[in-house]
């Protein structure tokens, strides 16, 4: 409640966000000063003024800074995907992604941007122009442990988390996977968006199928990634096609 606050206006004092959260002043400032997303998303400055570092509202702004590449889908497609995968590697390098290719980095790079672009070539560009698109979103799990997100579409009102494997085969801790992202990105991104999250198989092909997420009772998308756009056409409430 207090970092969406502070996220989602610009240079709020204590004061403003117990009044706008109804939270007393003193739990606003535990909130400030010892929640670690105030720690690694916020700043204050010097008039103890609160400003976030992605800003809850379209386009986010920030969220670029924690993403090996971050801009709309309509200028993910005007790039050639070798201009695409050099900024992307540039970005990695920006925020210290590991790109060691003995585990084959680079190819699932290419491999998962080539899927995208698949998924957009099936839409209506006046649908998805405006969309923004995430790859490697950083996600920091403890004080030197960092994930990467493969990818993040955000659209007016859903942002789809989505994992990519080389695979045809589902495995359970893979589906775990892909679910971990969605509690961090449903803080960053705030209240007023549904996160899907989902893990695509680029080997598989015709699999769309909702499997068991652990012992949670409840169950997360898998699909091939011709598939993909029926899994964005579900979610959303017009058509994309």
């Amino acid at each position: 409640m207090v970092y969406e606050a502070v996220c989602s206006s610009d240079g709020l004092l204590a004061k403003d966000i117990a009044r706008m959260t109804g939270l007393d002043r003193k739990t606003v400032n535990r909130c400030l000063y010892l929640s670690p997303f105030m720690r690694e998303l916020c700043f204050v400055d010097g008039e103890y003024r609160w400003y976030g570092l992605i800003r809850q509202m379209r386009p986010h702004r920030g969220l670029g800074d924690f993403c090996g590449w971050y801009g709309t889908a309509g200028e993910f497609m005007a790039l050639s995907e070798d201009a695409w995968f050099e900024e992307l590697l540039q970005g990695c390098r920006q925020v210290g992604r590991n790109l060691n290719d003995t585990r084959g980095v680079l190819h699932s790079f290419r491999d998962c941007g080539e899927t995208m672009r698949g998924l957009f070539r099936r839409l209506s560009p006046e649908r998805y122009r405006d969309w923004e698109i995430c790859f490697e979103l950083k996600i920091r799990r403890a004080r030197y442990i960092r994930i990467y997100a493969d990818v993040l579409v955000i659209t007016e009102n859903k942002a789809f988390s989505l994992e990519f494997k080389m695979k045809d085969q589902i495995e359970e801790e893979e589906v775990e996977q892909a679910a971990k992202y969605t509690p961090f990105l449903e803080v960053i991104l705030g209240s007023h968006y549904d996160v899907i999250p989902a893990l695509v198989l680029t080997r598989a092909r015709e699999l769309y199928d909702y499997v068991p997420l652990g012992s949670h009772g409840a169950e997360l998308p898998v699909c091939s990634g011709e598939q993909l756009p029926a899994l964005f056409q579900e979610y959303l409430d017009y058509d994309i096609l």
